[in-house]
This record gives structure tokens, sequence and C-alpha cells, in this order.
């Protein structure tokens, strides 16, 4: 379970790598590093977006390690080094989101809690972003959330969104839940070409992470599963009541990204407006992934965390 390391993307000094058991049984891989300010200010908890991977934030691992903050963060179930959930590896699948709260609720019991210092700090990016913001109506461990581009809504575009909905619930209902979505493969899309691509405009960083796939190709997974896509579905369902932005309690900034064409900013827009305590910010121009993103908007996305999470910057 250790951590990738290559020329392109040395892994911070100081990690430390291991792995924990959720409550139904599946083996998750953490890391945490200590901060290197001599300022101490908290931990940061880095929450990845579908199909990443610890080694993909190892820049930012040392941008807010700088900053005075240790920071955790884990593989989810089923990508990166963690468990997967079906026999063929490739294959990004769950059953349903709430198997990821199980991911989270082990990480800080067994991670977070233990042995990193408070107070802690949510930044999440897109899936990730779905699961906090979900569990952000209740009591928290965090004392803020930041997400990035969150997967409140899906950008299903060519198909109609309608359609896509219920194409997924149609073949996951009738047993195909395990097989990819109509039209995906086992290829991971950071080994897609640059050109054209809808993460990043950035090609050095994009470049960066491919090659970390090179050299570890089973850290990646390719498509989603019908089942995933089902599933995710669902989750956005419960974060687009009416109701739900006034239930959120834990102070939370949203920064979105312009050019977006992953998540939904229609609906990062309709939340953000209902939150009792939080607000969203735009990135124009920017595409889904602000933290790979060229650093004419990453450095944007690292201002608003400035601003938004006390005691930093340093």
């Amino acid at each position: 379970m250790e951590l990738v390391d290559i020329r392109e993307n040395p892994v911070p000094e100081g990690a430390v790598v291991g792995t924990i058991t959720t409550v139904d049984g599946f083996t998750l891989r953490f890391a945490r590093w200590p901060a290197t300010s001599s300022k101490r200010k908290g931990t940061v908890c880095l929450f990845q977006g579908r199909a990443e991977f610890i080694e993909k934030y190892f820049e930012t691992v040392v941008d807010l390690r700088k900053r005075g903050f240790a920071v955790a963060t884990l593989d989810w179930r089923g990508q990166g080094r963690s468990q997967r959930l079906l026999k063929d590896p490739r294959k990004g699948h769950i059953d349903d989101f709430y198997q990821y709260d199980r991911d989270l609720k082990a990480f800080l019991q067994q991670v977070v809690l233990p042995d990193c210092p408070p107070p802690y700090y949510a930044f999440a990016h897109s899936m990730g972003g779905q699961i906090l913001m979900r569990l952000a109506k209740d009591r928290s461990l965090f004392d803020r959330m930041l997400l990035s581009a969150p997967m409140l809504g899906i950008d299903t575009e060519p198909v109609p969104t309608g359609l896509a909905r219920g194409l997924a619930a149609v073949l996951d209902s009738a047993g195909f839940g395990g097989r990819f979505v109509p039209g995906g493969t086992g290829k991971s899309i950071s080994l897609e070409p640059f050109a054209g691509n809808v993460l990043t405009s950035d090609p050095k960083r994009y470049d960066r992470n491919a090659a970390i796939v090179r050299e570890a190709p089973d850290i990646a997974i390719g498509s989603p599963t019908n089942g995933w896509l089902h599933a995710a579905f669902r989750a956005i369902d419960r974060t687009s009541r009416p109701d739900f932005g006034g239930q959120v309690m834990v102070p939370v900034l949203i920064v979105a990204a312009g050019a977006d064409h992953v998540v939904d900013y229609s609906a990062i827009e309709r939340l953000s407006s209902e939150l009792r305590a939080g607000t969203h910010l735009l990135i124009p121009s920017a595409r889904h992934e602000l933290l790979m993103e060229r650093d004419l908007f990453r450095e944007q996305l690292l201002a608003a965390f400035d601003a938004f999470i006390p005691g930093s910057p340093s």
C-alpha cells in the first residue's frame, strides 16, 4: 500500500502511510503528513473525486503543509490502492454512496482523531464534495468545508440528463450494475490525449498525472459502472431536496469552475443560495480539476482557501 514515488511527482517527506478497515470489512489506503511551518494551525483532510488517488494531490499536500496544516487523505473504496468492489479492478463501481460514508467514518475514527491535530477542515473535490455535503447537515467533525467543483449535479451532455438517469436506473435494476456505462472502457481517463480533455488546461500537470498511472497502472480505474452512476444520481437527489441547504450547519465555501463540463454548475448555484452558513465562488474559464489547473486558476482557489480557513495564510 506504499505511495508511488516518481521523479515528476516525488512523495512529500514525512509521510505516514497505512491501511484501515471499514465496518463492512473494506481495506482502505490512507496517508498523513505533519505541517512543515513552525506555526501549526490544525489539519486539512483532502478528499478526492471519482477515479483519483492520493498521489495526484502531492503538490497540494506541500502547499497546505507550508501554510501550517497537517494533511490527511485516503483512497475511497474502489479506487487508488483501496480495495475494489468488483473482480475487474478497472471498473469504477459503488452500490450506494452510503458506502463512502463508512469510508469517511473509518478514516476519521482511525486516522484523523487519534493522530492529527485539531481543529479539522475538509477540502474536497467533485465526488468527494458530494460525500462531504451530504453529511454536512449532521453534526460534523469539521469546523469548515471547502468544496472544489462538487458533484451536486452531473453534466451529461450531449445525452439529456433525464435519459442518462433513466438508463442507469434501468440497467442497474436489470442486473447490469457491474458493467461499464454505455461506451465506457477500462482505460484510465488520465491516459487520454491532453487535447480535448475536460479536466484541466495545464499540460504539465496533466502529463504528471499520466506519468503516475503509467508507472503504477494498478492505481487507476476506468469508466464508471451503471451501478455507480445510478448511485450517484440517488446521492444527488438527496442534496437537491428543497429543504437540504437550510439544514447545513457547517460553514461551507463552494468554488466552481466556469468551464466545467463534468459537474452541473446550476446545481451548485442553486444549493449555494440555500445555505445558511455558506456561499460559492466562480472561477471563470477554469476547467473541472481546479487543483490541477494552470497557476492562473489554481492560485485563485488557494486564495479562496486562505480567506476562508482560519489561520491561513502563514
